[in-house]
């Protein structure tokens, strides 16, 4: 088994806004970008808004099969801020942590469904069947870049 790695980043930009294009979702691939504790991605429009929703994680085997199935599967297509390869990201749990790169720790709060925005963004494909990737808060601030080794860590109990 390959060491998981972290496939693409991406995020969408403090300063674009959707208005009202709903074809798409507003998204940048970067090569690496810094996690903020209690916060998300720095610099992403979304980050900080949901305690629970800092990050959204797919399985890269996740989105070659969506696009087998005729999904447009480029980076960000899904809503996400990140891909991540060789590891069975369905396989998570809620208290579940991974470091990503050297520093930065992400603890999995829940399984990501699919919406109405999401649906949109893919026109006449709807939306894949749930569950769609993992939902993320970021414990342990540190830079990430693509590349970079995932760790799962063992869930933690309080």
């Amino acid at each position: 088994m390959h060491e998981a790695t972290i496939y693409s980043i991406v995020y969408q930009p403090e300063d674009q806004e959707y208005g009202e294009q709903y074809d798409d979702f507003i998204r940048i691939s970067v090569d690496s970008v810094n996690l903020v504790a209690n916060h998300g991605i720095e610099g992403d429009r979304k980050a900080g808004r949901a305690p629970k929703r800092q990050l959204n994680l797919l399985d890269c085997d996740w989105v070659q099969e969506q696009k087998e199935k005729g999904f447009n599967a480029g980076p960000g297509c899904f809503g996400e801020q990140m891909v991540i390869q060789d590891l069975d990201v369905f396989s998570l749990k809620p208290g579940d942590q991974l470091q990503l790169g050297e520093s930065a720790i992400i603890e999995i709060t829940m399984s990501r469904t699919g919406c109405s925005r999401l649906a949109m963004a893919h026109g006449d494909m709807g939306k894949p069947e749930d569950p769609i990737g993992m939902l993320a808060k970021v414990i342990e601030t540190g830079k990430i870049s693509v590349g970079d080794p995932v760790l799962v860590k063992t869930e933690v109990t309080s």
